[in-house]
């Protein structure tokens, strides 16, 4: 079910008159919700909902096992490991049959055929869940954070509206345990809900989805991945930046709606994506992308590997190896392992360089604004590049895309439009405009009363259907 259809506009018109009138009934509330978020994961197939079903008993249980052994909340940790491994390695073997399991036997049966052995391992063939990364690091941050003495084992029925609560069930926000548990325990009230700045992200997430992404999709990106050697350098350059663009309005799209959505029914979600193309560096960069991600990131892994507590050369090693972790979280491909090695080498490389300048009593870069304009362009270009392994089917195919910026020189090609390069340029300078822009139009949205916002609304949803596409595809992230 997708958020920018009938069918969902249909179910969620349901859940919430639902959602309120349930309200002074929590436990009646959360089975009403828990249902209906089965539903909303079932219409994909009926069959994810016993996985999505299993992996809350399961992790209730082991979190429970953890507090228990540890004695409690800041108890003794070491007794609790041996039950803590147990729920990172189920969680982790689920993530792995689903989604690597063929990965890791087709690139192993290519390195035994190389050498001339047989006994190729067989190929499960199995069918991807919907959002099961998403899902697996829900679980490990409850069970984690108990084991830390951060949070108690919730109430089952809590921990079950948390699992799957269908706002970000699919693709995000990665919403930790103790952030939303503690929104349960009390009924919302409707007079609290800010639905001028829901509103605000549901019709921003749809323009950004529906007017930009898809149409960038179609109308240049999947040409240029599916037969880069047709495609003019021009063509190419502007290629790679609609791609760029894609992402983030794609990604941003599904997080601003799944953020207002949850607000209309009385829960706040943790920001996902700060105008992550205004980044002057590409640790900077990582503040603003896929925010609940690459702070997951640094809490479970970087962290715990040792961070930067243990000397320069420990440090870069451990952001490479925590990036190149986070590109195969990503997808099970070499495209995606090379993506996060790029950043993963990136940043080492620009956490070298600062430390360089530092014992050198040199000032920090971009002191002037052409400095600064540089490391705009520098860092935009870096993500750009790297973007185009992410994209491509395979190492291949992403070498005969760049290739192509230096071998299709001579001809401008016909598919480079107006509207496709106004499209990237608007999804670039979005970036730069302040956040006090934003909430200024909240602010202006929310003065002109409930009659006005239906009839801007009604107005905004005509022009979208007006001027986008005739059927919404999927958002990018629900393969990962």
């Amino acid at each position: 079910m997708l958020f920018p259809t009938i069918t969902f506009a249909v179910f969620f018109l349901v859940v919430y008159v639902a959602n309120w009138a349930l309200m002074p009934r929590p436990r009646l509330w959360k089975q009403a919700i828990i249902v209906a978020s089965c539903v909303f994961y079932g219409w994909w197939d009926w069959r994810l909902i016993f996985l999505l079903l299993g992996a809350t008993l399961v992790n209730q249980a082991l979190g429970v096992r953890v507090y228990r052994a540890a004695g409690g909340r800041g108890g003794r940790r070491p007794a609790a490991r041996p039950w803590l491994m147990l729920a990172v390695a189920v969680n982790l073997a689920t993530l792995g049959v689903f989604k690597y399991f063929d990965f890791f036997a087709l690139s192993l049966n290519g390195v035994l055929a190389a050498f001339g052995l047989g006994a190729p391992l067989p190929l499960l063939r199995i069918a991807l869940p919907v959002g099961i990364s998403f899902l697996v690091f829900r679980m490990l941050t409850y069970v984690i954070d108990i084991y830390r003495g951060q949070l108690m084992p919730a109430p089952a029925l809590d921990f079950a509206v948390y699992t799957v609560f269908f706002p970000y069930l699919l693709a995000g926000p990665i919403a930790r345990a103790r952030e939303f548990l503690p929104q349960l325990r009390e009924p919302r009230d409707p007079r609290a809900v800010d639905s001028s700045r829901a509103f605000v992200l549901i019709l921003g997430g749809l323009v950004k989805k529906l007017l930009i992404a898809d149409y960038l999709s179609t109308h240049i990106v999947g040409g240029l991945f599916a037969s880069p050697q047709t495609y003019s350098s021009w063509e190419t350059f502007w290629g790679i930046l609609a791609y760029s663009v894609q992402i983030y309005c794609d990604f941003s799209a599904y997080s601003d709606i799944a953020i207002g959505i949850a607000l209309l029914l009385g829960f706040e979600l943790p920001e996902n994506f700060a105008a992550p193309y205004a980044a002057r560096t590409i640790q900077d960069f990582w503040r603003r992308w896929h925010i609940t991600l690459s702070s997951w990131l640094r809490d479970y892994l970087y962290i715990p590997l040792g961070g930067n507590r243990k000397g320069r050369g420990r440090t870069y090693a451990n952001l490479v190896l925590t990036f190149l972790l986070g590109g195969l979280w990503h997808g099970a491909g070499w495209t995606f392992v090379f993506w996060g090695l790029l950043h993963g080498v990136g940043l080492a490389v620009e956490r070298a360089r600062m430390d360089a300048r530092r014992s050198r009593g040199l000032p920090e870069p971009g002191a002037t604004a052409g400095g600064r304009a540089l490391q705009h362009l520098g860092v935009f270009a870096f993500v750009s590049l790297a973007w185009v392994f992410f994209r491509a089917e395979s190492l291949g195919n992403a070498v005969a895309v760049l290739w192509r910026l230096v071998a299709g020189l001579g001809s401008f090609g016909t598919a480079v439009t107006l509207p496709v390069m106004a499209l990237c340029v608007l999804g670039v300078a979005v970036q730069y405009v302040p956040r006090r822009g934003v909430e200024a139009l909240e602010a202006g949205f929310s003065r002109i009363g409930w009659a006005g916002q239906g009839v801007a609304l009604a107005l905004a949803l005509f022009l979208i259907d007006m001027l986008g596409p005739a059927g919404s595809a999927e958002f990018l992230y629900f393969k990962f």
